[in-house]
C-alpha cells in the first residue's frame, strides 16, 4: 500500500525492517524478508527507471546452474518435496486413464507438454506403459514447448528456463530404450505458446493426443486474460483425447489482483508456502540443491504476469471453450494418497466434490490443484456412442 500511495517514508521503514529481518540461510520468514527485500529493491527501481535489471541477476536460479547439477537438483528436490512431484503424478495416472477408455492399443501416444518438468517427469511414465495390457503404444510421441532463455519476457517464469547446455531428452530416449519403449522427442525450443498450431506440433490422425500442461498457461499475457482463453480455444482445436492442467491455487476471488499491492501479497503468500514446505522437506539443513530451487521460486515476487486467476477461475475458461470436467479415477486418487505418505504429514490431497479437482495442500492452506478435461460431447455423439 506505501508503494501504492507513494509514501516515501514510510516505504523506506519497511524496506528497513525487512533489512534487519532478511537472512538467506535463516527460517522460512527470514528467507521470505530476503527474496521479499530484493523484490521490493527492483519494484522501486522499476518506478524511477525506465530500464531495469532483474533481481535473478547474480542469484542461484535454474539458468545460472550447471546442466549436471540442475538435473541433480530437479531430482533432489522431487524426491523431498511434492510441489512438483505430486502434480506429475496425478497427471501420469490421468495419461494412463485416458488410454485405459480408448480400448484401442494399436493407437500411437502423442504428448503434447507444456510444463516446468525439465523431463523428470516422464520416466514414471513410460514404465508403466510397458505393463499395459497388450504392450506399450506403438509409438509414443513427446513433443515439448519450451520457452526461450533470451526472451525477456520469460526470464522471469519460475522453474521454466533451465541451463544453456541442458539436454535431458537422450535421457529420455536412453531410459524409453531400456524399457523396450519406441520414443520420438520433439523440442520447440523458443517457441511462444501464443504460436501453436497443429501444423507447428505435427498432429496425426493416427494418434491419441494428450495435452498435459502445467504450471505455464498463467503466463500468457496477465494484461489481457482473453489471451488465455483464446489458447484454449486453439488446444481444444487440436482435438485431444484429453487436457490435464495444473496451476498454482491461491484461492484469488479478487476483482483486481493486476493491483500491485494485492497481487504482490498474493505472490508473498505463494513464497512463503513454498519456502516453509522447502524448510521441512530439507529438515532445515542448507544446501546449494536447496538455494537453488528457493531462487527459482522467488522469481514470482519480480514477475507480475507470476498472478494466477485461482482455480474457479480456469475452470470457467475450460468450460467456456467447450471442455467438460472429467472425474479422476481411482487408481489416480489412490496413488496420488500413496504419493504423500512419503512427504511430511503437514502436506494434504483433497478432492473437490463439486469439480473433481484435486488439490495439494499445505498446513491447510492451498499451493496447487490438478483438474482432468475431454472435449463436450453433442447430443449426437453421444447417442453414436451408447
Amino acid at each position: 500500500m506505501a508503494v501504492t500511495a507513494g509514501n516515501l517514508t514510510r516505504v523506506q521503514h519497511l524496506l528497513y525492517v525487512l533489512h534487519e529481518l532478511a537472512s538467506p540461510t535463516g527460517d522460512a520468514n527470514h528467507r521470505l524478508a530476503a527474496h521479499g527485500l530484493k523484490a521490493m529493491t527492483y519494484h522501486l527501481s522499476s518506478l524511477s527507471s525506465s530500464s531495469s535489471t532483474s533481481t535473478s541477476i547474480g542469484a542461484v536460479t535454474f539458468a545460472s546452474t550447471e546442466p549436471k547439477f540442475f538435473q541433480k537438483s530437479l531430482l533432489n528436490f522431487y524426491d523431498k518435496s511434492p510441489w512438483f512431484a505430486f502434480p506429475n503424478n496425478i497427471a501420469n495416472s490421468s495419461i494412463l486413464q485416458i488410454l485405459a477408455q480408448e480400448h484401442d492399443n494399436s493407437q500411437n501416444l502423442h504428448i503434447l507438454d507444456i510444463g516446468v518438468s525439465h523431463g523428470v517427469q516422464w520416466p514414471t511414465l513410460l514404465e508403466p506403459l510397458t505393463r499395459r495390457p497388450g504392450g506399450p503404444p506403438p509409438l509414443v510421441r513427446l513433443t515439448i514447448v519450451a520457452p526461450s532463455v533470451e526472451n525477456d519476457q520469460n526470464t522471469e517464469i519460475p522453474f521454466s528456463v533451465g541451463p544453456q547446455g541442458d539436454n535431458y531428452t537422450l535421457q529420455l530416449l536412453t531410459f524409453a530404450k531400456s524399457m523396450n519403449i519406441n520414443l520420438q522427442i520433439n523440442r520447440l525450443d523458443n517457441h511462444p505458446l501464443q504460436n501453436l498450431n497443429a501444423q507447428v506440433i505435427d498432429l496425426s490422425p493416427e494418434e491419441t493426443l494428450i495435452v498435459c500442461a502445467q504450471f505455464r498457461l498463467h503466463h500468457l499475457n496477465h494484461n489481457t486474460p482473453d489471451e488465455r482463453t483464446e489458447f484454449l480455444r486453439m488446444i481444444k482445436s487440436l482435438e485431444p483425447k484429453g487436457v490435464i492442467l495444473s496451476e498454482n491455487n491461491m484461492d484469488c476471488s479478487c476483482s483486481n489482483c493486476a493491483d500491485f499491492a494485492t497481487g504482490f501479497a498474493r505472490r508473498v503468500e505463494y513464497l512463503w508456502r513454498f519456502l516453509d514446505s522447502t524448510s521441512a522437506a530439507f529438515k532445515g539443513r542448507e544446501s546449494e540443491e536447496r538455494r537453488v530451487m528457493e531462487g527459482e521460486a522467488a522469481k514470482a515476487l519480480t514477475n507480475r504476469g507470476e498472478m494466477n486467476e485461482g482455480k474457479e477461475k480456469w475452470c470457467e475458461r475450460m468450460k467456456e471453450v467447450g471442455f467438460v470436467g472429467e472425474v479422476f479415477g481411482e487408481d489416480v486418487i489412490d496413488g496420488g494418497k500413496a504419493l504423500l505418505r512419503k512427504y511430511d504429514s503437514n502436506w494434504e490431497m483433497r478432492v473437490d466434490e463439486k469439480d473433481g479437482c484435486v488439490g495439494l495442500w499445505w498446513k491447510a492452506q492451498p499451493v496447487s490443484f490438478c483438474s482432468l478435461w475431454k472435449l463436450e460431447m453433442k447430443v449426437n455423439e453421444i447417442r453414436s456412442n451408447t
